[in-house]
């Protein structure tokens, strides 16, 4: 035990290195905590705070104002009829999965789905198909081909799927599909229409009802400035006593939710940003403009160009770089070399030993900040341009 205790002493130094990095972590962008929010750590961290003021459901909580926040303002933010925390997207879309599917039955994906997605479906123990997408460099998904998945499902099972889900957007390129037309077509066939939007909901303005959709999905610690994991649900009326019913012991208890689910720092957290988050929300214009200026600049160093469709029409996006893959063939550091001189410059939030192509995000910086991105990318280039002969 005495070991173990010894050992244990390191986690009292654990850290990020990342407080006055510029961090480019579209995981991460959408998720920091307000200055609101961040107020709020010390008294609500420990443990289940919340449950302090639980009568024995959650959201029926009214001090916190978790009733207010959950079946008033979330609904009209999301644009659906009712409304749950959740401890994460994930999780909402198994709560989906598992509450209108039986074992064995067929649900539509986007092939651009999150892994996430699949690994609901999989523990919901359904049967998935996905709709193609377009080549590099755009890997676009055609609205139509919903409907044309949906005609083989029926030929082939003898019955539509159970579900349809649209990644909006992916959390690859950052392609916005057309959720509204997909939507249409859904409801064309009768399938219910689940919107997974991890990387929408938070940061730009979106509601289910004027985008066809039956569910909506949400990540608080992705992208509503919440410490996680904690997630949102949106249903219709016409899903709430499905996804949402009681259990036959614990008459308060909803099912699918396990009968609570985020109980203190998380929920808090995502209450307390949600007015940053709301006005956040309105300037999505100019977070999209900041990327495509920054797609533009960085194109001038040979060879880099942005994978999905573009214009980019989000914040989160996917890069090629093939030059920055040639120099690390011939630096010492190899594929760690690009991490390095980034963090070197105050920049963090690029995958270790990633060259080739990455991920990043713009959402939130400064126009100073992103400028000094760019800077950073061209500086780079010019001091090991030589080993590119």
């Amino acid at each position: 035990m005495e070991n173990l205790i010894r050992e244990s002493q390191k986690f009292k130094d654990l850290h990020r290195q990342t407080i006055g990095y510029i961090n480019l972590n579209p995981l991460q962008r959408g998720g920091i905590l307000s200055d609101d929010a961040r107020k709020m750590i010390s008294e609500w961290a420990d443990g289940y705070s919340v449950c302090d003021f639980c009568d024995g459901c959650l959201d029926n909580i009214k001090n916190p104002p978790i009733n207010d926040f959950v079946h008033e303002k979330l609904p009209k933010f999301l644009g659906t009829e009712t409304a749950r925390i959740t401890n994460g997207a994930r999780e909402s879309k198994f709560i989906v999965i598992h509450s209108l599917c039986e074992k064995g039955d067929t649900v539509l994906f986007d092939s651009n789905a999150h892994y996430s997605s699949f690994v609901a479906a999989e523990r919901a123990c359904v049967n998935v198909v996905t709709t193609p997408e377009t080549e590099h460099p755009e890997f676009k998904i055609n609205e139509d081909s919903y409907a044309e998945k949906i005609e083989e499902i029926k030929k082939e099972t003898g019955k539509p799927p159970k579900l349809a889900l649209l990644t909006y957007p992916d959390g690859n390129y950052g392609n916005l599909a057309d959720a509204k037309k997909v939507g249409g077509i859904c409801r064309e066939y009768d399938v219910p229409f689940l919107l997974n939007g991890a990387y929408s909901v938070g940061r730009m303005p979106i509601n289910a009802k004027e985008l066809n959709a039956d569910f909506i999905v949400g990540s608080g610690h992705k992208s509503m400035a919440a410490s996680g994991p904690i997630g949102v649900l949106g249903t219709s009326e016409e899903y709430e006593k499905i996804v949402f019913r009681k259990s036959e012991k614990y008459k308060i208890k909803e099912v699918e939710l396990l009968g609570c689910t985020s109980r203190g720092l998380p929920v808090i957290t995502l209450m307390a940003s949600f007015p940053h988050v709301l006005e956040r929300v309105w300037r999505w214009d100019e977070e999209v403009a900041k990327a495509r200026w920054f797609l533009d600049k960085l194109s001038g160093i040979p060879g880099i160009k942005p994978l999905g469709v573009q214009p980019t029409g989000h914040d989160l996006n996917f890069i090629e770089t093939p030059v920055f893959y040639e120099i690390s063939k011939k630096h010492k550091k190899r594929g760690y070399f690009l991490q390095k001189e980034l963090k070197a410059k105050g920049i963090v939030g690029i995958k270790s030993g990633l060259t080739k192509f990455f991920k990043l995000s713009m959402y939130l910086l400064t126009m100073e900040e992103i400028k000094t991105v760019a800077d950073a990318f061209f500086d780079i280039y010019d001091k090991y341009e030589g080993l590119l002969e």
